[in-house]
């Protein structure tokens, strides 16, 4: 992946914004010396030198089609700036066109003007959730790992994984889940201290390879009844009591971590004693209310993908994308067709010029995607 071009946008965007870029001698060149810029001096400069177009691209992340880069693909890098993309088995073939199609969608992000590079992940779970299959070792299933209680494969296996993704080009995996008792082989299990005590040992490991994990599906979906993919499950359930059960692996490594080292990822589902109406990733009781403001998560948010029946069948893309927004999201996913990613990020365009979207909101959004781009980009 070639980054000069990001060093000298950058650069350039440090003039432009009136920074101090030192490149003679004497006195006042030595005074800026003696003054480094921080990491948040160049997140702000980046960012500031962003149109607001650049922004809300920054805010989606959207599957493409092919083992290659393709014109589409392209086109919604440089026509609506898009940040971010996410893999699946459609464009893997083998490690080889894998790191050059990551490279290449790297390049392109570049020569679109993108001030930073693109977050690009893949769902890496382990057991029947595993991509790349023939060249990507895939980890024991979740239930497998937490049956045996067995930490140190936990750890092992995710510190694997991680590495195995950097080398292809991989900088995000959402995984591990952190669900109690969710569906087939995806969740350490149904009690929360043996779930968290797991947790703990996959985030470590994936800590230690530097790519990006994903907390998955807050606030949980062990107890739905529904698949998300078909339609919106309704989890009638006191906030004490969630707060007892489902919530206590997440707060477990929000409390430990880094906000930067990690993801957490919203579900579709109901939870009516929190929000009547909202399903979680429309939700800002849920969003920023409960995540944000009681458990004291500041790192990136981002929904779970929006063409999922749970909320597809009851809204627009364009709308469902602002709705996530509105709600304290980061970022939104949209993960299978051009036209309805197109659609999403038209939404936010329209409602960021309409007024409808907080200015300071979508900054503040930004600044941590930018943040933990830089923090992990090598």
């Amino acid at each position: 992946m070639k980054r000069n071009k990001w060093i000298k946008s950058l650069a350039m965007g440090l003039i432009s914004l009136g920074v101090a870029v030192t490149v003679g001698c004497g006195q006042g060149a030595n005074k800026a010396a003696e003054k480094p810029q921080t990491l948040d001096d160049k997140v702000d400069a980046i960012v500031a030198n962003m149109s607001y177009k650049e922004k809300l691209g920054q805010m989606v992340m959207i599957g493409i089609h092919g083992t290659e880069l393709t014109d589409d693909a392209n086109y919604m890098l440089s026509q609506y700036h898009i940040g971010n993309i996410i893999l699946f088995d459609r464009n893997l073939q083998t490690a080889e066109q894998t790191v050059k199609l990551t490279a290449d969608l790297q390049q392109a992000a570049s020569d679109a003007g993108q001030l930073v590079p693109l977050f690009i992940g893949i769902d890496e779970e382990g057991g029947p959730v595993s991509r790349g299959k023939g060249f990507i070792e895939p980890p024991p299933s979740q239930r497998v790992l937490g049956a045996a209680q067995d930490t140190v494969a936990a750890e092992s296996w995710a510190r694997k994984t991680g590495e195995q993704l950097r080398k292809l080009g991989i900088n995000v995996n959402f995984a591990p889940v952190a669900d109690l008792g969710a569906a087939s082989e995806r969740s350490y299990g149904a009690d929360p201290e043996q779930a968290t005590k797991m947790l703990k040992a996959a985030t470590q490991g994936y800590e230690e390879s530097h790519v990006i994990y994903a907390l998955k599906h807050f606030p949980g979906i062990g107890r739905g009844t529904v698949d998300s993919h078909q339609d919106v499950s309704a989890i009638d359930i006191s906030r004490e009591e969630l707060r007892n059960t489902d919530l206590k692996p997440f707060q477990a490594i929000i409390d430990r971590d880094t906000d930067d080292d990690f993801f957490v990822l919203v579900s579709h589902l109901k939870y009516p004693q929190l929000d009547a109406k909202n399903s979680a990733s429309q939700s800002r009781a849920i969003i920023t209310d409960l995540l944000r403001g009681e458990m004291g998560y500041q790192g990136l948010i981002i929904t779970d993908d929006l063409e999922m029946g749970a909320v597809a069948k009851h809204g627009s893309f364009r709308q469902l994308g602002v709705n996530a927004v509105k709600a304290g999201a980061d970022m939104v996913m949209i993960c299978h067709e051009y036209e309805h990613e197109t659609e999403i990020y038209l939404g936010l365009l329209e409602a960021y010029e309409n007024g409808e979207l907080d200015k300071g909101q979508i900054d503040a959004s930004v600044k941590r995607i930018v943040k933990a781009k830089l923090l992990h980009q090598n």
